[in-house]
Parts: structure tokens; sequence; C-alpha cells
């Protein structure tokens, strides 16, 4: 299981909200570059990159800091928020993001999902963010009126690499992961899932590692290796552990 430590970059710096809300942000680095070096540092295999300006404004707002990162590090990284079409896909695949996450066109675009896996195949993964079981669009501003697991087996149907769900109620809260959720949306889509939202200790990481079996692939980690809650070398020898 990859361990994926989360930068989320908004006006240029190393932030996390609290659900999502942009009026609940921590500012924990000036320079988000210097962030992504420390977690290479401390063993990460994967980054997971969010441009929360871009999220909100539906195009990429953060590029410069995006770039820095990627000539910073020498691990892949995985790039969401704002992307709306194939030339910002195309154009950040050729700077150098290995993957790709589309989040709201899923919902309102599926159309470019499927020509970005039919063009990308491997690069491009989809964001289903989810609470209560039903997904939410726009920065999590507005719902779609589709639940994750419909969503989640079509965007299988048009060959994503993987799937981020993220539990909203649970992000940024640091009140453990929703690991059976996700293992769950695994199973009825048959997709590698990557966990996030609302890992508060190695225990979830040891509850998330659980259902590796079932096609959970991966774990986001934003807050808590921010805070200290948890230590991410020993996250990362967790995720790491064979199975007995």
């Amino acid at each position: 299981m990859i361990i994926y430590p989360a930068i989320d970059i908004r006006g240029g710096r190393c932030v996390r909200l609290t659900e999502g809300r942009f009026d609940a942000e921590t500012v924990f680095a000036d320079d988000p570059a210097e962030m992504a070096a420390k977690w290479a540092a401390c063993g990460a295999e994967w980054l997971h990159l969010v441009d929360l300006d871009g999220a909100l404004a539906g195009e990429g707002k953060n590029l410069p800091v995006i770039e820095r990162i990627l000539k910073t590090v020498k691990i892949p990284v995985e790039l969401g928020g704002g992307i709306r079409n194939l030339q910002a896909v195309e154009k950040l695949l050729e700077l150098g993001v290995e993957r790709l996450i589309l989040g709201s066109a899923a919902v309102k675009n599926p159309e470019l999902v499927k020509e970005a896996c039919a063009k990308y195949p491997g690069h491009i993964a989809v964001g289903i963010d989810a609470k209560n079981g039903d997904v939410a669009i726009e920065g999590w501003g507005e719902g779609s009126g589709v639940t994750a697991t419909e969503l989640a087996k079509r965007m299988a149907d048009y060959g994503v690499a993987t799937i981020i769900f993220t539990d909203i109620s649970r992000d940024g809260m640091l009140s453990g992961v929703n690991a059976e959720a996700t293992a769950a949306l695994a199973r009825a889509c048959g997709v590698p899932i990557i966990a996030s939202g609302g890992v508060a200790s190695l225990d979830d990481i040891r509850n998330v590692k659980k259902y590796e079996k079932d096609g959970v692939a991966g774990c986001i980690i934003g807050k808590a290796i921010y805070t200290g809650a948890v230590n991410l070398p020993d996250a990362l020898k967790i995720a790491a552990a064979k199975e007995e």
C-alpha cells in the first residue's frame, strides 16, 4: 500500500482545509516545494498535490509552484484541482505530473474522462468526494445527485487508473478514515482505490492496510503529518509491511 503525503496549495502556500471549507484554513508552509522535499526525504514514494485555487476557479492557478515541486523532487506526483479540459491534461503531463485527478469533470463532463483515459492510459485518476454516500462537486460546494458507487463503476468502465475516495465529513477532522466504505467501493468497481480524509493516527493506517486485498491501494495523509499526530516514516513502514 502506498502512502501519499498531501500538499494542498492555495495562494502559493501549503495549507490544510477543514471539511473542504475555504473559510477554515491553516497555513503550514510558505513554500510547498520545501514541504515536498521534506516528505520525499522521509521516504515517500509519491506525492498528492491539490491546487485548491484551481478547484474553485475551474482552471489551474498555482502552476509556478507545481513546476517548482516537480523540479525539486524525483518521486512521482499526482495532481488534482481545476483540471477541466484535455488541453490542461496534456500541459500538466508534459510538465512531468505522473497522474492527473479529475474531480467535478467526472460528473459534469464524463466524456473528458473517457477521452483522457483513452489518450493517456495509466495517467488518469478520478477523485470521488462523498458525504453520506452522495458525490459532491465544485470544491465540495454542491451535490451531484449521483452515488459514489454508481460513479465509481462508470469510471471503471472508462479505464481510470485509480480512484481517490474522500469522505468529506472526515477530511481535516482527524476523526479516523472511513476504511470500510473505501473497501466497499473498491470491491464494487474493481479499480484500485486510494483512501483519503480523516487519518488521525497510525491505527488508521493499520486499519486501511487490512483492506489492501479488497483493492485499497493507498492512503493520503494530510493534516496528521503536519500537526505531528502521525510520523510519516512510521506510516510508510506500516504501509509497506508484507501481509503475514
